[in-house]
């Protein structure tokens, strides 16, 4: 029987805090599916359409390296509901620091009465990615600022032409 992960988030954008999540997940599944959620009261950056190639694009070379099959899916419910229609029997929640702790362990108890046949596994942060959070990294990109540090060139690339000045019209007038 594979073992399948499910790991969710908005992705908006993908940052170097994700994918170490994610490659280190791939370590202990067979498949890991990937829930881009998408929420009514959230306004975006990025569209899930445009989320979820974002998301394509950052883990092809880990799902190689690892052999691990990677799928991404939109869901709209609980992400409790959307692991267990994938058939997930852990969900991967990263940490970065105590406040994230105390509401994962809240959302892992919550989870837990729901579907209990689905574990929590929390996975750290790594030290060198631990600071990054994609709020954070939409903001320095909103103002023009070096985000290079946190997310991978092609991702830049997308903050940089989403987040780019309107044009002058020069009409003068």
């Amino acid at each position: 029987m594979a073992r399948i992960g499910f790991y969710s988030g908005s992705f908006d954008p993908v940052t170097f805090g994700h994918t170490d999540v994610i490659a280190r997940a791939v370590e202990l599944v067979d498949r890991l599916v990937i829930g881009v959620g998408l929420h009514a009261s959230k306004s975006p950056l990025f569209s899930a359409v445009e989320r979820v190639e974002m998301l394509r694009m950052e883990t092809v070379l880990i799902a190689d390296k690892s052999g691990t099959e990677i799928d991404i899916v939109t869901f709209d419910n609980l992400a409790v509901d959307a692991a267990r229609a994938e058939g997930a029997t852990v969900i991967f929640r990263g940490l970065r620091d105590g406040t994230d702790f105390d509401y994962e362990m809240q959302m892992a108890g919550m989870n837990g009465a729901m579907a209990p046949d689905i574990q929590t596994v929390f996975v750290a942060a790594s030290p060198q990615v631990r600071h990054i959070a994609a709020n954070l990294v939409r903001q320095v990109a909103k103002m023009d600022g070096d985000v290079s540090a946190f997310v991978s060139p092609e991702i830049e690339a997308c903050l940089k032409k989403r987040c780019a000045p309107p044009e002058e019209s020069g009409n003068g007038a």
